[in-house]
């Protein structure tokens, strides 16, 4: 008797999950969306597919619409199965500052490198700003993420950023210390700022000497000239130039170049 309750049970079981599997199976032909297992995708897979619903997220309706709930929602995953990955959405808005910046600097970076033969000094700071303006374009909601408002309440925890914000702004940097060791900046005029003033990019306290002082005043100006450029333009407040605009752009390139080097 008690052999055939076992069978009895065995066989039920069996039909059900043999249904179970019908119907899973008439949901993937259908194309009905399923939930995706997180156990069924690499750690890194995930943290990027995280990462660039983020992405998507702020490019259609601006950072301060960020949501987990609709991360996890859009890549149907449970909402804690985020927090594996990033304790909150602090942490994720920190990690996408740090993709924005490394992006940002690798672009300009690629773009002077481009030059790589002695001399080309005009070149590779041309290149530099040029390259400035094109990953914007490219990458609007990253810029606008790096130097627009952040998330309401977010405090953007420097020790961590820092570096990959020097990395966005130290290909400049080098171009006008290649310039400088050849006797080609014209800074005569420069305020030279106090060290305190470039915290952004430098831990507080860091020795810096008098040379680099000017170095990175001069930085200073030239992003805030083309950074004043292109965030009107990303933001739609300048007209339609079309392709004029990117003349505009390399007109105040070379201002900069007649302005602040010997040629």
């Amino acid at each position: 008797m008690l052999l055939v309750h076992i069978d009895f049970i065995i066989l039920t079981l069996f039909g059900i999950l043999s249904m179970y599997a019908v119907d899973i199976h008439d949901m993937h032909q259908s194309g009905v969306p399923m939930a995706v297992s997180p156990n069924t995708r690499q750690f890194s897979s995930l943290q990027q597919e995280i990462k660039d619903a983020a992405w998507r997220q702020i490019a259609e309706s601006g950072v301060a619409a960020l949501s987990l709930k609709s991360i996890a929602r859009d890549l149907k995953i449970p909402l804690p199965t985020i927090s594996n990955y990033f304790p909150d959405q602090d942490a994720l808005v920190t990690s996408l500052i740090i993709d924005a910046h490394s992006s940002f600097g690798d672009y300009q970076i690629s773009a002077r490198d481009s030059f790589p033969n002695v001399g080309q000094f005009l070149q590779r700071l041309m290149a530099t700003g040029v390259a400035y303006r094109e990953w914007a374009l490219r990458y609007p909601e990253r810029y606008m993420l790096i130097f627009g408002p952040v998330s309401p309440g977010y405090k953007p925890p420097m020790d961590i950023l820092r570096p990959f914000m020097m990395r966005s702004f130290s290909a400049l940097v080098s171009v006008l210390r290649e310039l400088r060791a050849a006797r080609l900046l014209n800074v005569d005029s420069l305020p030279v700022l106090e060290p305190a003033s470039f915290e952004s990019v430098l831990s507080a306290g860091t020795p810096i000497s008098k040379e680099d002082q000017i170095i990175y005043t001069l930085a200073l100006v030239i992003r805030s000239r083309v950074h004043g450029m292109v965030s009107l333009e990303i933001t739609g407040q300048l007209p339609p130039y079309g392709d004029g605009a990117s003349s505009l752009y390399e007109f105040e390139i070379k201002s900069i170049v007649r302005q602040f080097v010997d040629i």
